[in-house]
């Protein structure tokens, strides 16, 4: 590596409380670097991390690259929300509407300032519904995370949904189910190709008196994370899963809803989602998160 600097930033996102949420890297200053240098970089902060990239086209504004301390990804919820708010609060950016470019395609992110701070939403296309799986990955996948089929919602059938990367989604009776989980991490990233998603994403209904909402968790051992804190990415299927399924009911058109996760693994934070339907077919799905840096760096390249 030659002598370049770049400035490196650790955020949680999916909070405005440092040490909660879903923690990031964000790299400025990107542009100069290789696609080996970003993998060092994210293997060496082993964190998920995104490389913020001037725009190469007129159909995007910017650009952000994603890196797992394993290898590359072609887009992170959480990582965006991060990236975005890096950029708005170090750089000054201006808040409104800009289009990024992702491995996965353009995504609409929008920059608001609410209540002293900025908030960071991302807009995109439904993600696309997968086959709900067999029998008997239905069993070892129940046996590998310690699930009893009683502890099952009826009308939550395992389905795989897919956007850049899948997973497959478990809906339970009530929230309290998800503290009696055991996730065996080996037979999980066993099952992972054969089953056919990268990721399993537990959840239940849990409203609250303000609205809509959910609690749950998410295992990802085949990509190197056994619990993932907070997904912002897994919440869009989510929307989409339960206005397909009927589970929740859209009000003028659109469903809104507040997901808690990672309290867990103590991180705890919250994605707010909005689904535009027409009946129980997604048209777009919509994410918002709050964001908290927790320390710079200068990095030498």
């Amino acid at each position: 590596m030659s002598n370049r600097r770049c400035r490196l930033f650790h955020v949680d996102a999916f909070t405005r409380q440092r040490f909660c949420g879903n923690p990031a890297i964000v790299v400025l200053d990107a542009d100069h670097l290789s696609e080996e240098e970003m993998q060092t970089i994210a293997t060496e902060v082993n964190c998920e991390t995104g490389f913020v990239l001037e725009a190469e086209s007129s159909d995007h504004d910017m650009q952000v690259r994603y890196f797992t301390p394993r290898h590359p990804a072609s887009f992170v919820g959480h990582v965006t929300i991060a990236a975005q708010y890096v950029r708005a609060k170090v750089d000054g950016k201006p808040t409104g509407k800009l289009r990024q470019r992702t491995g996965a395609g353009v995504v609409e992110v929008e920059v608001a300032e609410i209540q002293g701070d900025l908030r960071v939403s991302i807009g995109q296309s439904p993600p696309s519904l997968g086959p709900v799986i067999p029998d008997h990955h239905r069993r070892q996948v129940l046996d590998a995370l310690g699930i009893s089929s009683p502890s099952l919602h009826n009308d939550c059938p395992l389905q795989i949904l897919t956007k850049g990367t899948s997973r497959l989604l478990i809906g339970l009776r009530s929230p309290e189910l998800l503290d009696s989980l055991k996730p065996d991490f080996e037979e999980l990233t066993r099952l992972t190709p054969h089953v056919g998603a990268e990721g399993y994403f537990v959840f239940a209904l849990s409203p609250t008196s303000e609205g809509d909402g959910t609690e749950s968790r998410m295992f990802c051992p085949a990509l190197g994370i056994p619990e993932d804190p907070v997904s912002g990415n897994a919440h869009g299927m989510l929307g989409v899963y339960l206005v397909n399924h009927g589970l929740l009911q859209p009000k003028n058109g659109n469903v809104v809803f507040r997901g808690q996760q990672g309290q867990w693994v103590r991180r705890p934070g919250v994605v707010d989602v909005e689904v535009e339907s027409s009946g129980k077919v997604a048209q777009s799905v919509r994410i918002t998160g709050d964001a908290v840096i927790v320390y710079e760096a200068e990095v030498k390249v």
